[in-house]
């Protein structure tokens, strides 16, 4: 034992240190030798990375001068050899030496870090619907990835749920450039509706817009689906009112509860079926 984090493993132990143990934790099994020089500096760092990890994942050091037979039915030709194992099963492997930031990104995708754990947390309270606990969490993750796309919508989702339109407006109009910047776009009129609500005086009295406000307030007020069905009866009475907006902010409802609610198809095959 070199350490609580770092195994020798061989033939007879192989099955339980590293099949079963990684049931609980990845195991990364490093298949070294005494005569490999690569394996030298290899060797070395994968041992300082399990002991920084802390118990994250297991290092099983595999001779393979000693167990022959592992390194035949795991097809080791050459060494260094690192595979990873969970559940029982190799994931993931590397031959050679890699750098030490190659490394790090190696058992980075096999072990969560505390701060993916922190964004894991807050998409899935998002999903719940525990939208305080899922802001802290976005926001936990984001003192650290300020630029994390996803995250950053998913802040911006939290906070619209609850009524808030200001921070996300602000951070819709820096949104980092990615593949969700369009997708963040479309709340883009949601967050300046929920900011002001953009009345108009010289309609106050009209029933459109006591429809109108009516709607944002509803949702504001964390009944979005009522929004959406009173923006639904303004459409149906001109399409075109406050030219498009009460579409553009229906859309950003739409991309607001995503398309994993139950609810989310029939919404948009309506607006479809009043528009056109």
């Amino acid at each position: 034992m070199v350490s609580d984090f770092i195994v020798h493993v061989d033939e007879s132990d192989f099955e339980y240190e590293v099949l079963q143990y990684s049931t609980r934790i990845p195991v990364i099994v490093d298949f070294w030798a005494e005569w490999c020089i690569p394996c030298r500096v290899l060797s070395p760092m994968l041992e300082q990375l399990a002991l920084e990890g802390e118990g994250s994942f297991r290092l099983a050091k595999v001779n393979v001068d000693e167990s022959a037979g592992l390194a035949r039915h795991y097809k080791v030709r050459n060494i260094p050899m690192v595979k990873a194992f969970v559940d029982g099963h190799v994931v993931a492997e590397i031959s050679g030496v890699l750098a030490e930031d190659g490394l790090r990104d190696f058992i980075r995708r096999l072990v969560p870090s505390p701060e993916d754990l922190m964004f894991a947390k807050g998409r899935n309270l998002l999903l719940l619907g525990d939208y305080g606990d899922a802001e802290d969490a976005f926001r936990e993750f984001l003192a650290v990835h300020q630029d994390h796309a996803a995250a950053n919508l998913g802040l911006v989702r939290t906070l619209l749920f609850q009524g808030k339109g200001t921070e996300p407006g602000l951070l819709l109009r820096h949104f980092p450039a990615s593949s969700a910047y369009s997708t963040a776009q479309l709340l883009r009129p949601l967050a300046d509706a929920y900011q002001n609500e953009n009345l108009n005086p010289a309609e106050a009295d009209s029933p459109l817009e006591a429809a109108f406000r009516n709607g944002i307030r509803l949702a504001k007020n964390g009944n979005i689906l009522a929004g959406m069905d009173g923006f639904l009866d303004i459409l149906r009475l001109d399409k075109t009112y406050r030219k498009g907006q009460v579409k553009e902010i229906f859309v950003g409802w739409l991309t607001l509860i995503g398309e994993e609610h139950p609810e989310a198809r029939q919404y948009r095959q309506e607006l479809s079926t009043v528009l056109f």
